[in-house]
Protein backbone atom coordinates (compact mmCIF):
# COMPACT_ATOMS: atom_id res chain seq x y z
CA UNK A 1 0.00 0.00 0.00
CA UNK A 2 1.29 3.38 -0.90
CA UNK A 3 0.72 6.61 0.92
CA UNK A 4 -1.94 7.63 -1.60
CA UNK A 5 -4.40 5.79 0.70
CA UNK A 6 -3.50 8.09 3.58
CA UNK A 7 -6.22 7.11 6.08
CA UNK A 8 -5.73 3.39 5.44
CA UNK A 9 -1.96 3.75 5.64
CA UNK A 10 -2.12 5.76 8.88
CA UNK A 11 -4.58 3.33 10.50
CA UNK A 12 -2.42 0.29 9.79
CA UNK A 13 0.74 2.14 10.79
CA UNK A 14 -0.82 3.13 14.13
CA UNK A 15 -1.99 -0.43 14.82
CA UNK A 16 1.49 -1.87 14.20
CA UNK A 17 3.36 0.91 16.04
CA UNK A 18 4.26 -1.42 18.94
CA UNK A 19 4.62 -4.67 17.02
CA UNK A 20 6.33 -7.07 19.40
CA UNK A 21 7.71 -10.30 17.98
CA UNK A 22 7.14 -10.92 14.24
CA UNK A 23 4.74 -13.60 13.03
CA UNK A 24 7.34 -14.87 10.56
CA UNK A 25 10.98 -14.12 9.66
CA UNK A 26 12.60 -15.00 6.34
CA UNK A 27 16.32 -14.75 5.71
CA UNK A 28 17.45 -15.04 2.12
CA UNK A 29 20.71 -16.72 1.13
CA UNK A 30 23.54 -14.16 1.09
CA UNK A 31 23.47 -13.65 -2.70
CA UNK A 32 24.51 -10.55 -4.62
CA UNK A 33 26.82 -9.39 -1.84
CA UNK A 34 24.11 -8.71 0.72
CA UNK A 35 22.23 -10.39 3.55
CA UNK A 36 18.47 -9.82 3.41
CA UNK A 37 16.03 -10.40 6.24
CA UNK A 38 12.27 -9.86 6.05
CA UNK A 39 9.93 -9.82 9.06
CA UNK A 40 6.14 -9.77 8.85
CA UNK A 41 3.39 -9.02 11.31
CA UNK A 42 -0.24 -9.73 10.35
CA UNK A 43 -3.64 -9.04 11.89
CA UNK A 44 -7.29 -9.61 11.13
CA UNK A 45 -8.32 -7.37 14.05
CA UNK A 46 -8.70 -4.36 11.73
CA UNK A 47 -10.96 -6.07 9.17
CA UNK A 48 -14.19 -4.52 10.43
CA UNK A 49 -12.59 -1.13 10.98
CA UNK A 50 -10.68 -0.46 7.76
CA UNK A 51 -12.57 1.32 5.01
CA UNK A 52 -11.23 -0.82 2.19
CA UNK A 53 -12.98 -3.57 0.18
CA UNK A 54 -12.35 -7.28 0.79
CA UNK A 55 -9.84 -6.94 3.64
CA UNK A 56 -8.81 -10.35 4.98
CA UNK A 57 -5.70 -9.19 6.83
CA UNK A 58 -3.54 -6.15 7.30
CA UNK A 59 0.22 -6.54 7.52
CA UNK A 60 3.51 -4.77 7.93
CA UNK A 61 6.77 -6.01 6.46
CA UNK A 62 10.12 -4.82 7.71
CA UNK A 63 13.13 -5.47 5.50
CA UNK A 64 16.78 -5.32 6.33
CA UNK A 65 19.50 -5.57 3.71
CA UNK A 66 23.12 -5.44 4.79
CA UNK A 67 26.12 -5.21 2.49
CA UNK A 68 28.40 -8.17 3.35
CA UNK A 69 31.62 -6.24 2.76
CA UNK A 70 30.82 -2.99 4.54
CA UNK A 71 28.16 -4.12 7.03
CA UNK A 72 26.06 -1.09 6.14
CA UNK A 73 22.32 -0.93 5.39
CA UNK A 74 21.60 -0.92 1.67
CA UNK A 75 17.95 0.15 1.93
CA UNK A 76 16.77 3.69 2.55
CA UNK A 77 14.61 4.21 5.65
CA UNK A 78 11.42 4.59 3.57
CA UNK A 79 12.14 1.29 1.76
CA UNK A 80 12.53 -0.75 4.95
CA UNK A 81 8.91 -0.81 6.10
CA UNK A 82 5.87 -1.58 3.93
CA UNK A 83 2.24 -1.67 5.03
CA UNK A 84 -0.47 -3.55 3.19
CA UNK A 85 -3.73 -5.43 3.08
CA UNK A 86 -4.67 -8.71 1.51
CA UNK A 87 -8.02 -10.27 0.73
CA UNK A 88 -6.79 -13.59 2.16
CA UNK A 89 -7.89 -14.25 5.72
CA UNK A 90 -5.55 -16.01 8.21
CA UNK A 91 -7.06 -19.41 7.42
CA UNK A 92 -6.30 -18.96 3.71
CA UNK A 93 -2.83 -17.45 4.09
CA UNK A 94 -0.61 -17.44 7.15
CA UNK A 95 2.12 -14.85 7.68
CA UNK A 96 4.68 -16.85 5.65
CA UNK A 97 2.28 -17.10 2.69
CA UNK A 98 1.51 -13.37 2.80
CA UNK A 99 5.22 -12.53 2.87
CA UNK A 100 5.97 -14.93 0.01
CA UNK A 101 3.13 -13.48 -2.07
CA UNK A 102 4.34 -9.96 -1.40
CA UNK A 103 7.86 -10.86 -2.48
CA UNK A 104 6.44 -12.46 -5.64
CA UNK A 105 4.61 -9.22 -6.42
CA UNK A 106 7.87 -7.28 -6.27
CA UNK A 107 9.55 -9.84 -8.51
CA UNK A 108 6.94 -9.09 -11.15
CA UNK A 109 7.17 -5.38 -10.43
CA UNK A 110 10.92 -5.40 -10.86
CA UNK A 111 11.02 -7.65 -13.93
CA UNK A 112 8.28 -5.97 -15.94
CA UNK A 113 7.59 -2.47 -14.64
CA UNK A 114 11.28 -1.75 -14.18
CA UNK A 115 11.86 -2.53 -17.85
CA UNK A 116 8.91 -0.33 -18.85
CA UNK A 117 10.17 2.53 -16.71
CA UNK A 118 13.80 2.36 -17.82
CA UNK A 119 13.53 1.33 -21.46
CA UNK A 120 10.40 3.24 -22.42
CA UNK A 121 10.49 5.97 -19.74
CA UNK A 122 6.84 5.13 -19.17
CA UNK A 123 6.49 7.20 -16.00
CA UNK A 124 7.04 10.37 -18.01
CA UNK A 125 4.65 9.37 -20.81
CA UNK A 126 2.46 12.14 -22.21
CA UNK A 127 -0.42 9.92 -23.34
CA UNK A 128 -3.09 10.44 -20.69
CA UNK A 129 -6.60 10.29 -22.18
CA UNK A 130 -9.03 7.60 -23.23
CA UNK A 131 -7.60 4.17 -23.89
CA UNK A 132 -4.28 5.60 -25.08
CA UNK A 133 -2.19 4.85 -21.96
CA UNK A 134 -3.54 1.31 -21.69
CA UNK A 135 -3.01 0.57 -25.39
CA UNK A 136 0.53 1.95 -25.46
CA UNK A 137 1.43 -0.04 -22.34
CA UNK A 138 0.06 -3.21 -23.96
CA UNK A 139 2.17 -2.59 -27.05
CA UNK A 140 5.25 -2.03 -24.92
CA UNK A 141 4.60 -5.19 -22.89
CA UNK A 142 4.07 -7.12 -26.12
CA UNK A 143 7.40 -5.85 -27.43
CA UNK A 144 9.15 -6.85 -24.20
CA UNK A 145 7.53 -10.30 -24.36
CA UNK A 146 8.72 -10.82 -27.94
CA UNK A 147 12.25 -9.81 -27.04
CA UNK A 148 12.30 -12.01 -23.92
CA UNK A 149 10.86 -14.96 -25.87
CA UNK A 150 13.95 -14.95 -28.07
CA UNK A 151 16.14 -15.55 -25.00
CA UNK A 152 17.88 -12.19 -25.13
CA UNK A 153 20.13 -11.40 -22.17
CA UNK A 154 19.45 -7.67 -22.11
CA UNK A 155 16.07 -6.29 -23.13
CA UNK A 156 17.48 -2.76 -22.94
CA UNK A 157 20.36 -3.52 -25.29
CA UNK A 158 18.13 -5.31 -27.82
CA UNK A 159 15.56 -2.47 -27.68
CA UNK A 160 18.28 0.10 -28.41
CA UNK A 161 19.65 -2.02 -31.25
CA UNK A 162 16.22 -2.47 -32.85
CA UNK A 163 15.26 1.18 -32.43
CA UNK A 164 18.00 2.33 -34.80
CA UNK A 165 16.80 0.33 -37.80
CA UNK A 166 13.17 -0.54 -38.62
CA UNK A 167 14.36 -3.26 -41.02
CA UNK A 168 16.04 -5.05 -38.09
CA UNK A 169 12.70 -5.20 -36.29
CA UNK A 170 11.07 -7.00 -39.21
CA UNK A 171 14.05 -9.34 -39.58
CA UNK A 172 14.03 -9.99 -35.84
CA UNK A 173 10.36 -10.97 -36.00
CA UNK A 174 10.97 -12.93 -39.24
CA UNK A 175 8.44 -10.81 -41.07
CA UNK A 176 10.49 -10.35 -44.24
CA UNK A 177 11.11 -12.72 -47.12
CA UNK A 178 14.87 -12.87 -46.64
CA UNK A 179 14.96 -12.99 -42.84
CA UNK A 180 17.31 -15.59 -41.43
CA UNK A 181 15.39 -18.64 -40.39
CA UNK A 182 16.75 -20.48 -37.37
CA UNK A 183 16.42 -24.25 -37.81
CA UNK A 184 13.86 -25.89 -35.55
CA UNK A 185 15.73 -27.75 -32.85
CA UNK A 186 14.18 -30.79 -31.25
CA UNK A 187 14.55 -31.19 -27.49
Amino acid sequence: MKKNQKTLHDDIRLFFKDRGAPDFVMQDPPDHGRIETSKIWTTAALNGYLDFPHVGQAFVIERQSINKKTGRQTLKAEERIAYGVTSKNPEEADAEAVLTTNRGHWTIENSCHHILDWNFDEDRGRIRTGYGPENVTRLRRFAISLIKAKGVRSVAQKTRQLSFNARLVFDYLRMTKNACVVPNRSP
